[in-house]
């Protein structure tokens, strides 16, 4: 379902294990690793320069769909790291996908994906990706097989 090949990831997001991610059993709770993802997704995009971190009416894209596999609790002293990459560039959507692991052993928490989809906070409508953010990303992640939709 995803790809958890870690050298396919070129990008891992460090993460503090914070007291307030945890549940009554110890454990980070399942809203952490959305969090978590999310951390990752920003970190990603401001790497690539697609993003200054000022106006989040800026960012283009909003989040449309999540899907994510748990596979071990992360616990408060895991030394935690998000990989992310794109995995799809659609006409209006990109699809990016996730592996939340222990930074030390390479131990699998998580893998995960999101479809994003681009969109004009101004006018309140999807628009298509922007030629920039899409040379961009592939000239980061090589050729992705391009899947073309209306998503």
């Amino acid at each position: 379902m995803y790809n958890a090949d870690m050298s396919d990831y070129r990008v891992f997001h460090p993460i503090s294990v914070r007291y307030g991610d945890l549940d009554p059993q110890g454990h980070v709770n399942n809203a952490g690793f959305l969090t978590y993802m999310e951390g990752a997704r920003v970190s990603y995009i401001r790497r690539l320069g697609l993003w200054d971190g000022k106006s989040f009416l800026e960012i283009g894209f909003i989040l449309a769909r999540v899907e994510l596999d748990y596979q071990a609790p992360i616990l408060m002293t895991d030394e935690v790291e998000v990989g992310v990459r794109v995995s799809r560039l659609g006409n209006k959507s990109l699809d990016m996908e996730y592996l939340i692991r222990e930074s030390d052993t390479g131990k699998v928490f998580a893998v995960g994906k999101t479809v994003q989809v681009i969109y004009d906070y101004q006018s309140g409508k999807t628009i298509p990706l922007l030629v920039s953010w899409r040379e961009a990303i592939q000239n980061f992640e090589g050729d992705l097989n391009n899947q073309l939709g209306d998503r």
